[in-house]
Order: structure tokens, then C-alpha cells, then sequence
């Protein structure tokens, strides 16, 4: 199974995006951990059994191949406040975190309507999970 931290692992279009956003977040003295760029789908599998077959709290409505992870085109973090990870945001630095994200042409998941991830930023170019299935490449 392969859950991947490394930058190199998405796509070039959203790499670029997210080294800016790292950046940006660092000049704003924000520091951030990467924690997942590119799962494979054995690995999304098991993160969508959390919760339901498995033991902890749910953590994704996505299956296998229904992730922008598996696309390359997604990437989890979350920050360090004193030195310490914020896993539960409930630190105000996350609101910070989301709009610099956005400035970089990330979606920031902390805004859906529904299943808010604050710690998921993805880039698409448009594209939906069947366009991507289907082959289509993001620009």
C-alpha cells in the first residue's frame, strides 16, 4: 500500500501550487506538515474502512479511485501550533491556512458544504473524479 508524503508524487501542475503554498505559509510564519500526497487505492480503501469496518472515526466518504489522492492531485497537512500538530483545528490559524491556500489556486476542502476536511487542498483544473477515471489530464 502506498500513502505517500512526497511532493514529487502529484502531479506537476498541483506540485507547483502546493511548493507555493508551503512557501507562503512559511513567510506568513506559519509552519505545516505534509501528511498524505498520492494514495494508491488499497490505501484509500482502508482509510474508507475507518469507522465503518474498522476501529477510529470516519475520515472520507471516498473509496478507492473516488479520491483526488488517487489522481495526484490532492495533498493533506496540517500545522504546527507550539511545535505541537492542531489534528482537531480548532486552532484559528486554520482559517489562515485555508485563504493562503486559495491565494495559490488551491481548493481548500475546510469550505464544502458537506464532510469539511480542513486539512485536504486539491487542484482539479476543473475536472471531476469520472473525467479523471476516464483519462482526461488536468491542465
Amino acid at each position: 500500500m502506498i500513502n505517500s508524503r512526497n511532493l514529487d508524487d502529484l502531479l506537476p501542475n498541483v506540485k507547483t501550487r502546493v511548493e507555493s503554498f508551503i512557501k507562503a505559509c512559511q513567510i506568513a510564519g506559519i509552519d505545516i506538515l505534509v501528511t498524505s500526497t498520492f494514495r494508491d487505492n488499497a490505501s484509500q480503501d482502508a482509510l474508507y474502512a475507518q469507522g465503518r469496518t474498522t476501529a477510529g472515526k470516519i475520515v472520507t466518504n471516498a473509496r478507492g479511485g473516488d479520491s483526488f489522492h488517487n489522481h495526484r492531485c490532492a495533498v493533506d497537512i496540517v500545522p504546527l501550533v507550539n511545535g505541537k500538530p492542531d489534528w482537531d483545528g480548532s486552532h484559528p490559524v486554520w482559517a489562515q491556512i485555508g485563504a493562503i491556500g486559495q491565494e495559490c489556486g488551491l481548493e481548500w476542502a475546510g469550505l464544502w458544504k458537506t464532510f469539511k476536511e480542513l486539512a485536504h487542498f486539491q487542484y482539479t483544473g476543473g475536472l471531476t473524479i469520472a473525467e479523471l477515471k476516464e483519462g482526461k489530464v488536468i491542465a
